[in-house]
């Protein structure tokens, strides 16, 4: 970590540059609002990840906020929480095993599973195919000519040099074929029973170096066993056969075709993979000030984040030290707080309800989020709107975010009149689609508000500190809330939600089959289940929309590809083309149903 400056410095500064949007309307408290974020956000709570004591600690400290506070218990069993298991990440177990013939490889020297492969044991004749691809775009297909139903695959990382975009050196980009988890899901698409990767010619200063476990992300099963053996180990295999692993990686690389062979029956291998999936209990928070009505509004924000980094983190080197969070997202949770404490002095007052709601697991899907409205703790259908505030603590040049605008036949005019009393540069969006916690609410057609201040370098880092918030920027915005919350309580009518019918094909962070390979326009789920992918919600106009698929929908098939979760429909897409007309399959209230979608391009 680097030295930053002070915080006195740093309040004085923010103080001034925003002396011109200290209105009357204020009611926040900077100093109280950034106390907040600094316990949220200090080494103590480890970065509140999910599964840590540091979450933990961060979920009392706001239950004990709402008692203080007079709310009322909105969680489960009369508590103030609702608890829900997540997957935290994975370990190896004990019972890993490589042989060939009756050599036993070493673990972590000479081999190691990766966190993506299925538990279990595979044992047979090993084929060496290529570099894993099938990629008909480009007219090259490692498998071919070879048949590997059955059989263990041998295959080299990365992908054949004439893939590579344009660039140069280690900053070429490669094409999704090179991802190892697209290379899992092709070998067992193609019937194969474990794969067992090798870095070949490989890159950076260790270019063998086994992959860290855990590093690369993917899904928790890719149904196939997958292991990475150092290259002295792969060439040893090859020599049977009479190759090396340079003159075939060469020889692929210089012509652009597949040569893909069996290797010699003696080389008989045994793989056995053992992977401990790490679960963990983490809770919602919910505390609720009732009004004179049954309906009430929502405002809510996530205070989970990275813990020490994982795979998330984007300071790969820094992965291990605590990633504290304060902008993402102790700046929201400490939002949601000063916005309790407003309200709770308005208790008597409140024509409609308000329901304070911080969630857990959203940096690992929305998943606290998704758990809440398909399992509400209040009746959903009373819930007239939904204010969301991730990262609203670092406001750069007055600019402000605020997502969602169309999803309220009344926002547009409300926020203008609101808006005309601040400062802010305010960067209005129409869609109610993103990364963060609202966009469970829209797929249950409950109009939302999110509100942001931007991303900064600092993002998924070490370096995301109290420090560096600004507390009385923060403040106007929290004040803003305020102000839109205060209006929508005391609307005649609820604003009417509107699904918008909006240009999806450039737009939106959430995986949604837009952002690879044609575009689908469904959106997941990110709610675990056994099998397939659940779609939340299927954009207005998308060509999943016109095939007529709906929210609630599990697509568990995408032409001869079975889908078991969100990979398995990106390497699908991934590997379709524009004009290709897809049969899917897919459950619907528990029946097996098929459609016809017509995949378009994006834009």
């Amino acid at each position: 970590m680097g030295r930053y400056t002070k915080p006195l410095s740093l309040s004085f500064i923010f103080a001034a540059a925003f002396a011109v949007a200290q209105t009357a309307t204020q009611r926040a408290q900077p100093d109280r609002y950034v106390q907040d974020v600094k316990y949220l956000a200090s080494p103590e709570l480890q970065g509140r990840g999910a599964g840590t004591q540091g979450l933990e600690l961060a979920s009392k400290f706001i239950q004990n906020r709402f008692k203080e506070l007079g709310l009322q218990p909105a969680g489960e069993a009369k508590s103030f929480v609702q608890p829900f298991e997540v997957t935290t990440g994975a370990k190896p177990g004990s019972k890993n095993q490589l042989e060939s013939g009756q050599t036993r490889l070493k673990l972590n020297s000479d081999y190691t599973p990766l966190s993506f492969s299925s538990n279990g044991e595979a044992q047979g004749q090993v084929v060496f195919a290529g570099y894993g691809i099938t990629a008909p775009e480009l007219h090259y297909d490692d498998y071919a000519q070879i048949d590997v139903k059955d059989k263990i695959v041998l295959v080299l990382r990365y992908e054949p040099k004439g893939f590579r975009k344009e660039g140069s050196g280690r900053n070429q980009a490669y094409t999704h074929h090179a991802g190892l988890v697209s290379k899992a899901i092709n070998a067992r698409n193609h019937g194969a029973k474990a794969v067992i990767l090798a870095n070949g010619e490989g890159t950076g200063d260790n270019p063998d170096a086994l992959i860290r476990f855990g590093a690369v992300s993917g899904p928790d099963n890719t149904g196939i066993l997958m292991v990475q053996v150092k290259n002295a180990v792969a060439d040893d295999w090859l020599k049977t056969a009479d190759r090396s692993l340079k003159s075939v990686q060469h020889e692929l690389n210089q012509k652009l075709q597949s040569a893909s062979f069996p290797l010699p029956a003696k080389i008989d291998v045994k793989i056995q993979v053992d992977i401990l999936r790490e679960q963990a209990t983490v809770n919602n928070v919910l505390g609720y000030l009732p009004g004179k009505s049954k309906e009430y509004i929502i405002i809510g924000a996530h205070y989970d984040h990275l813990g020490f980094g994982g795979e998330s983190s984007m300071a790969p080197s820094q992965i291990g030290q605590v990633h504290p969070g304060a902008d993402d997202n102790a700046s929201g949770t400490a939002a949601v707080l000063e916005l309790a404490r407003l309200f709770s002095e308005r208790r008597n007052n409140l024509p409609r309800g308000i329901l304070f709601m911080t969630f857990a697991g959203e940096e690992i899907g929305l998943l606290g989020s998704a758990h809440w409205v398909n399992h509400p703790t209040m009746p959903l259908e009373n819930a007239i709107a939904m204010l969301n505030m991730d990262m609203i603590g670092r406001v750069n040049g007055s600019k402000l975010f605020i997502g969602g605008t169309g999803t309220g036949a009344s926002f547009d005019a409300m926020l203008k009149e609101i808006a005309s009393k601040y400062s802010f540069k305010i960067d209005y969006s129409a869609d109610g689609y993103s990364s963060s916690d609202h966009t469970s609410f829209v797929a249950k057609s409950v109009p939302v508000l999110f509100f942001f201040s931007g991303l900064h370098g600092d993002y998924h880092k070490p370096s995301d500190t109290w420090d560096k918030i600004n507390g009385p920027a923060a403040a106007q915005v929290v004040s803003l809330v305020d102000d839109v919350a205060t209006k929508l309580i005391d609307a005649e009518k609820r604003p009417q939600f509107v699904k918008v019918q909006t240009n999806p094909h450039s737009g939106g962070t959430v995986p949604s089959g837009s952002g690879y390979g044609p575009y689908f326009g469904s959106i997941p789920d990110f709610a675990p289940i056994d099998k397939g992918v659940k779609f939340s919600d299927v954009r207005p106009g998308s060509p999943a929309s016109k095939a007529g698929l709906k929210a609630g929908d599990i697509l568990i098939g995408f032409g001869d590809k079975p889908i078991n979760n969100l990979y398995d429909f990106t390497y699908a897409l991934q590997s379709s083309k524009v004009g290709d007309i897809v049969e899917v399959k897919f459950l619907r209230d528990g029946k097996e149903m098929t459609a016809k979608v017509t995949l378009e391009a994006r834009k």
